[in-house]
């Protein structure tokens, strides 16, 4: 059945006598319909329905309100007693069913459909009593059994063919090592949405827009004595944030780990990290994609004790091990060096691969974070890349030989012309989640 009927039929109901003064479950339907649509419907949770559906705030808590699955109830009966009236000659069915989001459909039968039979004038039964039947020879059965038989034989090589091609696709791109370090979010049930970052921008009224890589909080542009002054050199107009972009780097690497999860169609959301809630860090896996300086406040209010963190000067080791240092410094030649040619010089920049559990221990957050987004990208290959998840693999694997839940990773990104050029692993901790009782 083509969508076009399909959308045809939402709109039916919509515009039906049933729904006319059903405002809220017209929304609700026509909402459902769209995510439905896009794919996006099994990953619906109570809250996501509540805000873009229903109009709630964000502060909505599904667990002290349970205003969605109300309305969802009332649209399930809606639609029952829409087909048991008005909708009795429509020839496709919209569905909900119960405890889920996603609508299902089919065509009706002729016999299903109200004054379907004789409309076109009566009894048809008698239209032809002298129509003739021409009886089958065994001859012509057996060359009809025998075309059919070559047909499926060319469609099931076809389907081989396929199955194999995709078959050595998916190995192609997902290693066995690749499968354990991503299990935890591919293999969970959770949904997974994807957060990339979105830094923070000064926006002045007539003018622009302006970027200081030091103010990751609006509560800091407001104490900034640079942004005072830019304020006021520019006239003195009104100020204001906005989240509105991210970088070339953060962006490749946002495109390898689509490609990589459509091989296994793996559907994933893609989300603003000044946008994502905490309520989605809870109900979701979050693969987070950006800045050390962005991400920060996310990353801190996750329930373990994290072992690496981002320095202004690369990355701070806080508690190394065997001699390993505590601090690992950048050398992105572009900003250290004021003496600097070109923006395309090499350097080296360090990245770190987090894996730790959401806030209430039920998901996974993997976070792939740098200073700068070249860093950010490497460490994306890094987990993408058969040859190198081979080498995080070996380099994380216990004796026992498994890996551990939760760990940190830092990864040195060698780079030429703002292209990483070679990844390699460096250090790594494993992390022990707090217990919930401790608190944040």
């Amino acid at each position: 059945m083509n969508q076009h009927a399909i959308e045809q039929q939402i709109e039916r109901i919509l515009e039906s006598e049933t729904f006319r003064n059903c405002d809220a479950l017209k929304r609700l339907l026509r909402f459902l319909a769209d995510k439905t649509f896009s794919g996006e419907a099994d990953q619906l949770k109570e809250y996501s329905v509540g805000i873009d559906a229903l109009g709630k705030p964000p502060t909505y808590d599904p667990r002290r309100d349970s205003v969605v699955r109300i309305q969802v109830g009332r649209l399930r009966q809606k639609l029952q007693e829409y087909y048991g009236g008005e909708g009795k000659g429509d020839p496709v069915e919209i569905q909900l069913p119960k405890g889920r989001f996603k609508l299902n459909w089919r065509e009706r039968a002729p016999d299903e459909i109200e004054g379907r039979n004789g409309q076109n004038g009566g009894d048809q039964s008698g239209a032809a009593p002298h129509e003739f039947r021409r009886r089958l020879t065994a001859k012509q059965i057996l060359g009809i059994a025998l075309g059919l038989a070559i047909v499926w034989a060319a469609l099931a090589t076809v389907a081989l063919w396929r199955e194999k091609r995709t078959s050595s696709r998916l190995k192609a791109a997902w290693s066995d090592e690749m499968e354990e370090l991503w299990h935890p979010l591919t293999n969970s049930g959770a949904p997974i949405v994807v957060a990339v970052s979105s830094p923070l921008f000064v926006g002045f009224t007539g003018q622009g827009l302006f970027r200081d890589l030091m103010l990751n909080q609006w509560a800091e542009v407001e104490k900034s004595h640079k942004i005072e002054a830019l304020r006021r050199t520019l006239g003195g107009g009104v100020i204001f944030p906005r989240h509105n972009y991210t970088s070339i780097g953060t962006a490749n690497a946002v495109f390898y780990l689509g490609k990589l999860l459509a091989v296994k169609d793996i559907r994933a959301s893609l989300f603003r990290s000044s946008l994502l809630t905490w309520q989605q860090l809870a109900d979701y896996n979050v693969i987070l994609v950006g800045s050390f300086r962005v991400l920060a406040e996310q990353l801190r209010g996750l329930p373990v004790d994290l072992l690496i963190v981002g320095d202004s000067r690369g990355v701070r080791n806080l508690r190394p091990e065997n001699g390993q240092p505590a601090l690992l410094f950048d050398n992105y030649r572009s900003l250290v060096d004021e003496y600097s040619s070109s923006p395309l010089d090499p350097g080296e920049l360090y990245a770190v691969i987090t894996c730790a559990p959401g806030p209430l221990g039920s998901t996974t957050v993997l976070a792939f974070t740098s200073s700068y987004s070249i860093g950010t990208l490497g460490a994306v290959q890094a987990f993408t890349t058969p040859a190198l998840a081979k080498e995080l693999f070996e380099k994380l694997r216990k004796p026992s030989g498994e890996l551990p839940r939760y760990y940190q990773i830092v990864l040195k990104v060698k780079y030429k012309e703002e292209v990483p050029n070679e990844v390699a692993y460096v250090l790594h901790h494993e992390l022990t989640p707090r217990r919930l009782s401790e608190g944040r």
